[in-house]
């Protein structure tokens, strides 16, 4: 049905967005998801005029177009507990600041809301990201956790949000967030408790990436058919499972990625368990029709080859769906 396919430029930091659109352009890409990381976008300078033409012009310069930016680094920002070492490695220095964990989680979310500013202004109404979570540190659930502490923790994640998602609705912007380990949605049923959290209020959406479904036993088509009204976004990532023999399990042992004794890994789309072509029709079922964004992980395979692989693999499942239904010859209506 010819959806646009974008290229996620996270895994590309390291290159300016120029050289990421150089790439995407010749691999047959029509488009980037962009990335509010390194050099290709800087939420902070979304009132800057200058600026915003100058990154239109990279596209430009390479045929492409933009339907979605990202920001998932700085949203894990907002809601985490304990703020540390691994979110200084992860926002800018502006939003770091002296470290202290309020000042960080406030500071986060105002870029944040100046990300909203910035897709309005790229003339994109769709931001992707992460959102972080007080409470995922209890997954395990012992020491117990009381169940007020879980509540708690839904609770200040819509009290942190809500402002944010103000801005978005100001915008005319929408947030899709990306359901994943980590963060306040991750499964299904913390989808719809988070979900519940923000009442439902039409800026928060999901971003369907069903790599991270794959590891958590999770099927990804239902889950495209279950928040049908709610999937405003659509990365595609593969998952790889290794549990066989006894002695891998899901959660890795604190292996590295591409470790073989890990229960299972990111991989190039097409090249892993997640069941694309009834994804794909479900999605249609559902009439989605925006962008299609590969985002390359893959510690067995260089990005140079991976990136276009996985274009070519997931471009043979858009196809239309039919005018009518197939039996219509044989109707007597």
């Amino acid at each position: 049905m010819s959806r646009p396919y974008t290229l996620f430029t996270g895994q590309w930091a390291d290159l300016t967005l120029e050289e990421v659109a150089a790439h995407a352009a010749g691999w047959g890409y029509d488009g980037l998801e962009i990335a509010v990381s390194g050099e290709h976008l800087d939420a902070w300078r979304c009132d800057d005029d200058d600026y915003i033409a100058d990154r239109l012009a990279v596209l430009e310069r390479h045929g492409l177009q933009v339907w979605a930016i990202s920001n998932h680094l700085t949203g894990q920002a907002v809601c985490d507990d304990p703020i540390d070492f691994r979110h200084q490695a992860i926002v800018r220095p502006r939003v770091w600041g002296d470290g202290s964990p309020d000042g960080v989680r406030a500071r986060a979310a105002e870029e944040m809301q100046h990300t909203a500013r910035l897709a309005q202004r790229l003339g994109v109404d769709t931001v992707v990201g992460f959102t972080g979570s007080s409470i995922w540190q209890y997954v395990a659930m012992f020491p117990p956790v009381p169940a007020s502490v879980i509540e708690a923790g839904y609770q200040d994640f819509a009290d942190r949000w809500n402002p944010i998602l103000d801005v978005f609705d100001e915008c005319g912007v929408r947030f899709a967030h990306e359901v994943h380990p980590s963060e306040i949605a991750y499964d299904y049923w913390s989808t719809m408790r988070t979900l519940e959290a923000v009442g439902h209020r039409p800026a928060f959406g999901l971003n369907w990436d069903p790599s991270h479904m794959m590891w958590q036993d999770l099927d990804p088509v239902a889950f495209i058919t279950d928040f049908a009204d709610r999937i405003y976004h659509v990365d595609c990532k593969d998952t790889r499972m290794r549990l066989g023999g006894g002695r891998n399990g899901l959660l890795s042992s604190h292996l590295p990625w591409g470790d073989q004794r890990r229960g299972w890994d990111f991989v190039t789309a097409g090249r892993g368990d997640v069941p694309w072509e009834d994804c794909f029709r479900a999605l249609g079922a559902i009439g989605y029709d925006g962008p299609i964004s590969v985002e390359w992980e893959d510690a067995g395979m260089d990005r140079l080859q991976g990136a276009p692989e996985a274009l070519a693999h997931l471009k043979q499942f858009d196809f239309d769906r039919p005018a009518q239904a197939f039996d219509a010859a044989f109707s007597q209506d």
